[in-house]
Protein backbone atom coordinates (compact mmCIF):
# COMPACT_ATOMS: atom_id res chain seq x y z
CA UNK A 1 0.00 0.00 0.00
CA UNK A 2 1.63 3.26 -0.98
CA UNK A 3 1.11 6.10 1.71
CA UNK A 4 -0.36 9.40 1.47
CA UNK A 5 1.48 12.26 0.15
CA UNK A 6 -0.58 15.91 0.62
CA UNK A 7 0.68 18.47 -1.89
CA UNK A 8 0.32 21.65 -0.49
CA UNK A 9 1.78 23.99 -3.02
CA UNK A 10 2.84 27.29 -1.75
CA UNK A 11 3.58 30.99 -3.63
CA UNK A 12 6.19 32.82 -3.04
CA UNK A 13 5.95 36.82 -4.36
CA UNK A 14 9.57 37.88 -5.25
CA UNK A 15 10.48 40.86 -4.33
CA UNK A 16 12.90 41.88 -6.89
CA UNK A 17 12.33 45.20 -8.27
CA UNK A 18 10.61 46.24 -5.14
CA UNK A 19 13.79 48.71 -4.16
CA UNK A 20 13.89 50.79 -7.46
CA UNK A 21 10.06 51.13 -7.43
CA UNK A 22 10.36 52.71 -3.68
CA UNK A 23 12.95 54.57 -4.55
CA UNK A 24 11.49 55.97 -8.00
CA UNK A 25 8.02 56.78 -5.91
CA UNK A 26 10.81 57.91 -3.32
CA UNK A 27 11.98 61.00 -6.18
CA UNK A 28 8.87 61.87 -7.14
CA UNK A 29 7.20 62.24 -3.62
CA UNK A 30 9.17 65.59 -3.16
CA UNK A 31 5.59 67.35 -4.55
CA UNK A 32 3.30 64.87 -3.31
CA UNK A 33 4.32 62.80 -0.15
CA UNK A 34 1.06 61.45 0.94
CA UNK A 35 0.76 60.12 -2.56
CA UNK A 36 3.60 58.21 -2.36
CA UNK A 37 3.21 56.88 1.05
CA UNK A 38 -0.09 55.94 0.20
CA UNK A 39 0.93 53.59 -2.88
CA UNK A 40 3.30 52.09 -0.90
CA UNK A 41 1.15 50.98 2.13
CA UNK A 42 -1.30 50.27 -0.90
CA UNK A 43 1.12 47.90 -2.80
CA UNK A 44 2.32 46.31 0.77
CA UNK A 45 -0.99 45.34 1.90
CA UNK A 46 -1.55 43.54 -2.18
CA UNK A 47 1.75 41.60 -1.51
CA UNK A 48 0.87 39.90 1.67
CA UNK A 49 -3.51 39.24 1.09
CA UNK A 50 -1.49 37.63 -2.42
CA UNK A 51 1.35 35.60 -0.80
CA UNK A 52 -1.19 34.65 2.36
CA UNK A 53 -3.88 33.52 -0.06
CA UNK A 54 -1.15 31.46 -1.98
CA UNK A 55 -0.20 29.34 1.18
CA UNK A 56 -3.70 28.46 1.85
CA UNK A 57 -3.70 31.07 4.77
CA UNK A 58 -7.80 31.33 4.74
CA UNK A 59 -8.50 27.66 4.39
CA UNK A 60 -10.92 26.20 7.01
CA UNK A 61 -10.65 23.14 8.57
CA UNK A 62 -13.63 21.49 7.12
CA UNK A 63 -11.90 22.36 3.85
CA UNK A 64 -8.64 21.10 4.26
CA UNK A 65 -9.98 17.57 4.72
CA UNK A 66 -11.44 18.07 1.67
CA UNK A 67 -8.07 19.13 -0.59
CA UNK A 68 -7.04 16.38 -2.85
CA UNK A 69 -9.70 13.74 -3.01
CA UNK A 70 -13.05 16.02 -3.67
CA UNK A 71 -15.85 15.80 -0.96
CA UNK A 72 -15.01 13.95 1.86
CA UNK A 73 -17.29 11.91 4.55
CA UNK A 74 -14.48 11.91 7.26
CA UNK A 75 -15.86 15.89 7.69
CA UNK A 76 -19.26 14.33 7.90
CA UNK A 77 -18.66 12.21 10.38
CA UNK A 78 -17.15 14.97 12.91
CA UNK A 79 -19.81 17.15 12.10
CA UNK A 80 -22.29 14.06 13.50
CA UNK A 81 -20.36 13.07 16.79
CA UNK A 82 -22.98 15.18 18.76
CA UNK A 83 -25.69 14.38 16.98
CA UNK A 84 -24.80 10.55 16.91
CA UNK A 85 -24.37 10.46 21.18
CA UNK A 86 -28.21 12.04 21.29
CA UNK A 87 -29.81 9.36 19.10
CA UNK A 88 -27.47 6.58 19.92
CA UNK A 89 -27.32 6.70 23.70
CA UNK A 90 -25.18 4.65 25.26
CA UNK A 91 -24.35 2.76 22.34
CA UNK A 92 -21.63 5.56 21.89
CA UNK A 93 -20.21 4.23 24.74
CA UNK A 94 -17.44 2.14 23.17
CA UNK A 95 -16.66 2.97 18.90
CA UNK A 96 -14.88 2.01 16.35
CA UNK A 97 -14.21 4.15 13.30
CA UNK A 98 -13.10 2.64 9.88
CA UNK A 99 -12.07 4.83 7.55
CA UNK A 100 -8.90 7.50 6.02
CA UNK A 101 -8.77 10.09 8.48
CA UNK A 102 -8.71 7.70 11.52
CA UNK A 103 -6.81 10.16 13.86
CA UNK A 104 -9.24 12.80 13.51
CA UNK A 105 -12.65 10.85 14.46
CA UNK A 106 -11.27 9.35 17.15
CA UNK A 107 -9.20 12.13 18.64
CA UNK A 108 -13.03 14.12 18.69
CA UNK A 109 -14.41 10.85 20.23
CA UNK A 110 -12.28 10.38 22.93
CA UNK A 111 -12.98 14.06 24.16
CA UNK A 112 -16.61 13.65 24.29
CA UNK A 113 -17.69 12.09 27.33
CA UNK A 114 -18.02 8.71 28.52
CA UNK A 115 -16.95 7.55 24.87
CA UNK A 116 -14.12 4.89 24.42
CA UNK A 117 -13.05 5.33 20.95
CA UNK A 118 -10.94 3.20 18.67
CA UNK A 119 -10.15 3.33 14.64
CA UNK A 120 -8.91 1.46 12.01
CA UNK A 121 -6.99 3.16 8.91
CA UNK A 122 -7.35 1.19 5.81
CA UNK A 123 -3.86 2.95 4.05
CA UNK A 124 -0.23 3.58 5.27
CA UNK A 125 0.11 6.53 6.92
CA UNK A 126 3.57 7.53 6.98
CA UNK A 127 2.78 10.62 6.76
CA UNK A 128 1.09 10.73 9.53
CA UNK A 129 1.48 13.87 12.17
CA UNK A 130 2.79 13.59 15.73
CA UNK A 131 -0.79 12.89 17.38
CA UNK A 132 -1.51 10.60 15.00
CA UNK A 133 0.93 7.95 15.54
CA UNK A 134 0.79 9.03 19.29
CA UNK A 135 -2.48 7.18 19.14
CA UNK A 136 -1.06 4.22 16.94
CA UNK A 137 1.50 3.50 19.23
CA UNK A 138 -0.96 3.15 22.31
CA UNK A 139 -2.89 1.04 19.94
CA UNK A 140 -6.22 3.52 19.54
CA UNK A 141 -5.46 3.35 15.87
CA UNK A 142 -4.11 0.61 13.73
CA UNK A 143 -3.62 -0.18 10.61
CA UNK A 144 -5.46 -2.63 8.30
CA UNK A 145 -6.40 -4.24 5.43
CA UNK A 146 -10.19 -4.04 5.52
CA UNK A 147 -10.26 -6.76 2.49
CA UNK A 148 -9.35 -9.11 5.24
CA UNK A 149 -11.45 -9.71 8.28
CA UNK A 150 -10.90 -7.48 11.40
CA UNK A 151 -9.32 -8.58 13.97
CA UNK A 152 -11.58 -8.01 16.69
CA UNK A 153 -14.29 -10.28 18.71
CA UNK A 154 -17.43 -10.21 17.39
CA UNK A 155 -19.62 -7.25 19.23
CA UNK A 156 -16.26 -5.84 20.59
CA UNK A 157 -17.40 -2.54 19.88
CA UNK A 158 -21.40 -1.25 20.45
CA UNK A 159 -21.51 0.89 17.30
CA UNK A 160 -19.23 0.59 14.39
CA UNK A 161 -18.91 4.40 11.87
CA UNK A 162 -17.20 3.76 8.45
CA UNK A 163 -16.56 6.56 6.48
CA UNK A 164 -14.52 6.85 2.80
CA UNK A 165 -13.79 3.26 2.56
CA UNK A 166 -16.24 0.69 1.12
CA UNK A 167 -16.45 3.29 -2.08
CA UNK A 168 -13.45 2.14 -2.92
CA UNK A 169 -13.94 -1.86 -2.58
CA UNK A 170 -15.16 -3.63 -5.41
CA UNK A 171 -18.35 -5.94 -4.59
CA UNK A 172 -15.96 -8.85 -4.25
CA UNK A 173 -14.36 -7.50 -1.45
CA UNK A 174 -17.63 -5.49 -0.23
CA UNK A 175 -19.58 -8.76 0.31
CA UNK A 176 -16.82 -9.83 3.30
CA UNK A 177 -15.95 -6.52 4.56
CA UNK A 178 -19.60 -5.08 5.40
CA UNK A 179 -20.56 -8.53 6.88
CA UNK A 180 -17.55 -8.40 9.31
CA UNK A 181 -17.78 -4.85 10.59
CA UNK A 182 -21.68 -5.96 11.17
CA UNK A 183 -19.78 -8.69 13.02
CA UNK A 184 -17.84 -6.86 15.11
CA UNK A 185 -20.65 -4.47 16.66
CA UNK A 186 -23.02 -4.70 18.64
CA UNK A 187 -25.94 -2.34 18.05
CA UNK A 188 -25.11 -1.51 14.51
CA UNK A 189 -23.43 0.21 11.75
CA UNK A 190 -23.47 3.82 10.85
CA UNK A 191 -21.88 4.36 7.16
CA UNK A 192 -20.93 7.45 5.22
CA UNK A 193 -20.76 7.12 1.67
CA UNK A 194 -20.50 9.36 -1.26
CA UNK A 195 -23.77 10.15 -3.76
CA UNK A 196 -22.81 9.22 -7.32
CA UNK A 197 -21.18 11.83 -9.48
CA UNK A 198 -19.30 13.51 -6.91
CA UNK A 199 -15.34 13.88 -7.11
CA UNK A 200 -13.35 11.60 -4.82
CA UNK A 201 -9.83 10.75 -5.44
CA UNK A 202 -7.45 12.45 -7.86
CA UNK A 203 -6.10 10.02 -10.27
CA UNK A 204 -2.65 10.66 -8.07
CA UNK A 205 -4.17 9.22 -5.20
CA UNK A 206 -5.61 5.59 -6.90
CA UNK A 207 -1.61 4.03 -6.29
CA UNK A 208 -3.26 4.49 -2.11
CA UNK A 209 -6.47 3.90 -2.90
CA UNK A 210 -6.15 0.57 -5.04
CA UNK A 211 -9.24 1.40 -7.82
CA UNK A 212 -11.35 4.43 -8.18
CA UNK A 213 -14.54 5.13 -6.27
CA UNK A 214 -17.38 3.22 -7.16
CA UNK A 215 -19.80 5.61 -5.89
CA UNK A 216 -23.76 4.12 -5.78
CA UNK A 217 -27.02 5.15 -5.44
CA UNK A 218 -29.40 4.70 -2.12
CA UNK A 219 -31.50 2.23 -3.49
CA UNK A 220 -28.41 0.28 -4.70
CA UNK A 221 -27.10 0.16 -1.16
CA UNK A 222 -30.72 -0.43 0.41
CA UNK A 223 -30.81 -3.66 -2.28
CA UNK A 224 -27.44 -4.39 -1.22
CA UNK A 225 -28.00 -4.57 2.67
CA UNK A 226 -31.73 -6.62 2.06
CA UNK A 227 -29.19 -9.48 0.19
CA UNK A 228 -26.41 -9.73 2.04
CA UNK A 229 -29.48 -9.96 5.15
CA UNK A 230 -28.23 -6.67 6.75
CA UNK A 231 -31.45 -4.38 7.50
CA UNK A 232 -31.57 -0.80 8.05
CA UNK A 233 -32.73 0.67 11.41
CA UNK A 234 -35.48 2.55 10.34
CA UNK A 235 -36.28 4.10 14.14
CA UNK A 236 -32.83 5.48 14.40
CA UNK A 237 -33.13 6.49 11.03
CA UNK A 238 -36.00 8.96 11.82
CA UNK A 239 -34.38 10.09 15.04
CA UNK A 240 -31.05 10.99 13.44
CA UNK A 241 -33.23 12.72 10.58
CA UNK A 242 -34.88 14.91 13.70
CA UNK A 243 -31.78 15.80 14.79
CA UNK A 244 -30.34 16.57 12.21
CA UNK A 245 -32.87 19.06 10.99
CA UNK A 246 -33.06 20.54 14.62
CA UNK A 247 -29.27 21.36 14.26
CA UNK A 248 -29.59 22.14 10.50
CA UNK A 249 -26.69 19.50 10.03
CA UNK A 250 -26.67 18.84 5.86
CA UNK A 251 -24.25 16.60 5.42
CA UNK A 252 -22.28 16.48 1.63
CA UNK A 253 -22.61 12.43 1.82
CA UNK A 254 -25.32 9.85 2.36
CA UNK A 255 -25.55 7.96 5.67
CA UNK A 256 -27.07 4.64 6.42
CA UNK A 257 -27.39 3.57 9.46
CA UNK A 258 -27.75 -1.17 9.91
CA UNK A 259 -28.88 -2.76 12.18
CA UNK A 260 -25.57 -5.91 12.90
Amino acid sequence: MASRRAINPSRRVADGGSIPLVSSLHQKSRNSPLLSVALVILGAFLLIGYSFRGSGGFAGNKEAINIGRGVSCTSDVLQAIPILKKVYGDSMRKVLHVGPDSCAVVSKLLKEEDTEAWGVEPYDMEDADSSCKSLVRKSFVRVADIKFPLPYRPKSFSLVIVSDSLDYLSPKYLNKTLPDLARVSADGLVIFTGYPGQQRAKVSELAKFGRPAKLRSSSWWVRYFVQTGLEENETVMKKFEEASSKSSYKPSCQIFHVSS
